[in-house]
């Protein structure tokens, strides 16, 4: 931090004071231009490393919270992400500089609180561990790395810095979630108790990406930060070594949740992992792949089942918590079975209260005629009819990174805890990654005792 005057505070001493953080902040800078260059002295500077669609994402979420001001740009792609992302911070008068290599933006960058890291993963542990030693807040998509080595050095990174790492689980800061664990899993107890949870990510992609003409990046470039070509580049994340597979870059967002809702990790866990439509020369991950956890709980056992299929959008992707009382069926895409479910042998008036108390709503559901004539038998076992839908009586009208965004810099100010911290983001990397090695293995593995823990 630069030497100030005697009886001037600081920037970054203004940052960690509760009570000033919280006053007069009324417009960013990504909102309006009218502030010009000159930012206020309680503005937080951001480097965003990575400004491909992801970083964009984020950069978009960061629009509409207060005092948040890119002041870098590092994106090793000059001829379109780093061109495109700079030109819509020039526009919204974001002074700033762009870099090509994360180190060149450390040595020059003196004035920076935060980085945003949303290059591919096999970066994540390298760059993270670089900018909390700069003293520097960082931000990082998930996967928290794709090695278990490299999310450990980064939970090390965190501890022995003292610097804020969050991991970018953005459904641990989406108030639909936050409403459905508090409210209606722990302190309704709506579901009763839970014994199985089943979720999904089914997507039909087209392979593989391609870019636009004359933007090629050069052979030296590419194969200075880990690329053999920019096809590899574009698609980095089908390739061994720099993505961790569709478990990684999907489902672990997903069974973020399992952990988080079932309040603990899992037992053991068995996978088949195969390429069954995409090119295997193109595609070292596999294309689909389902794994079941098992879980012990202080409730009791649960089994949970996961899939991801990148052939088929069948129900797009969702996660279902299946309890003897009922069923909480949630997604962040709020689809069309969204909702919590009551048995219909819970008495009704057990839930009435929690309708009274604002935390849901009975949805009335269209009754169907599903007699026959006398005499008839149409079914030896008929199916059971739907139990009641109730609605989840809280919205999430913000962009889907932003509330993440928001508690990250929150904790910045001093007035909130983090809500994805490193040793979280690692309990999920560990969760997820051994499924890569299960489907190899093709057996079921145990998680060891303290494996989760750094």
């Amino acid at each position: 931090m630069k030497n100030k005057p005697t009886g001037t505070i600081g920037r970054r001493d203004f940052l960690q004071s509760t009570a000033a953080a919280s006053a007069g902040l009324i417009l960013s800078p990504m909102i309006s231009a009218q502030q010009g260059s000159t930012g206020k002295q309680d503005d937080i500077n951001v480097a965003l490393l990575g400004a491909g669609m992801q970083g964009q994402c984020l950069m978009n979420a960061c629009r509409n919270i207060p005092g948040v001001r890119f002041k870098a740009l590092c994106d090793i792609w000059k001829a379109y992400n780093q061109k495109r992302v700079s030109g819509v911070l020039k526009a919204y008068k974001h002074e700033h500089n762009v870099y090509e290599d994360y180190r060149e933006m450390l040595a020059a960058e003196k004035d920076l609180d935060v980085v945003i890291i949303a290059t591919p993963d096999f970066w994540h542990a390298e760059q993270t561990v670089a900018c909390l030693e700069a003293g520097l807040h960082v931000y990082c998509e998930k996967e928290m790395s794709n090695t278990i080595e490299g999310a450990r050095r980064m939970v090390e990174a965190a501890k022995k810095t003292g610097k804020l790492l969050q991991i970018g689980h953005q459904r641990r800061s989406n108030p639909r979630y936050i409403h459905c664990y508090e409210k209606l899993i722990r302190e309704a107890g709506l579901l009763g108790q839970i014994t199985a949870v089943n979720g999904q990510w089914n997507q039909m992609l087209k392979e593989p990406l391609g870019w636009p003409e004359h933007t090629d990046i050069d052979k030296a470039t590419l194969e200075k930060y880990g690329y053999k070509s920019m096809q590899q580049f574009k698609n980095w994340r089908w390739y061994k070594g720099l993505g961790g597979g569709p478990i990684v870059d999907l489902g672990s967002h997903q069974i973020d949740i399992y952990n988080w809702f079932l309040e603990t990790v899992p037992k053991n866990v068995m996978a088949s992992g195969r390429v069954n439509y995409f090119d295997k020369n193109t595609h070292e991950w596999y294309d689909t792949v389902m794994a079941i956890y098992e879980y012990q709980t202080t409730q009791g056992d649960v089994t949970a089942f996961y899939q991801t299929i990148n052939t088929n959008s069948r129900a797009g992707y969702y996660e279902a918590f299946l309890g003897n009382e009922g069923m909480l069926n949630i997604s962040e895409a709020r689809s069309q079975w969204d909702g919590i479910y009551r048995e219909k042998w819970v008495p009704e008036d057990n839930w009435k209260k929690w309708c009274k108390e604002g935390y849901i709503l009975e949805v009335e559901e269209e009754e169907q005629d599903e007699s026959a004539p006398d005499g008839v038998v149409l079914e030896v076992r008929p199916p059971s009819p739907p139990p009641p839908r109730y609605e989840i009586l809280v919205s999430m009208d913000k962009l889907i990174h932003q509330p993440h965004l928001e508690n990250f810099f929150d904790v910045i100010r001093g007035k909130a805890n983090l809500n994805c911290p490193a040793e979280i983001g690692y309990e999920t990397a560990v969760t997820v990654l051994k499924v890569n090695e299960a489907a190899e293995a093709g057996q079921r593995l145990e998680f060891k005792p303290g494996e989760f823990v750094v």
